[in-house]
């Protein structure tokens, strides 16, 4: 009598994951657009370096094509108007989002408040303060593709 093989292993049914919403898979790139943020002031805080990396495909000395990380370009989220007073915008794409109705920006004290403010930016985006104005950046953002698309 020989002994199954599946009756050794723990069997039980289970289902995937649900996938995203198009709200939460919104959230979480701007979540990470935030996180990225937050790491360059951080650094610029410190006065360290900071490089964000992406992945691309090499072909090295052998011929074969392999997957490396390069450096790309991050644009500060931050700036310092003719007055001298900072503001912190979230961009998607080129575009600054509207956090209000007429207010893309947040006024910053100084550099070390920007890690602050990107932590709360984060705790209204997990809570769907921002939902309405990422879904007008995005449905902007397709019209202009559209009319890129028509006079190309």
């Amino acid at each position: 009598m020989e002994m199954s093989i599946l009756k050794t292993l723990k069997l039980t049914a289970a289902t995937r994951n649900a996938p995203l919403t198009p709200e939460q898979v919104l959230r979480g790139k701007l979540i990470g657009y935030l996180n990225e943020q937050k790491a360059f002031a951080e650094a610029e805080i410190a006065g360290t370096p900071f490089t964000a990396t992406k992945r691309i495909t090499v072909t090295n000395e052998a011929g074969e094509k392999v997957r490396a990380d390069a450096p790309r370009h991050v644009r500060k989220g931050w700036f310092t108007d003719a007055q001298g007073k900072m503001f912190f915008q979230i961009r998607y794409g080129s575009k600054p989002l509207e956090l209000s109705k007429g207010m893309n920006a947040v006024e910053v004290e100084n550099l070390a408040d920007v890690p602050v403010i990107i932590t709360s930016i984060i705790q209204a985006i997990n809570a769907g303060e921002l939902d309405v104005q990422a879904k007008a950046a995005i449905a902007d953002r397709k019209v202009q593709r559209k009319a890129k698309q028509v006079t190309a």
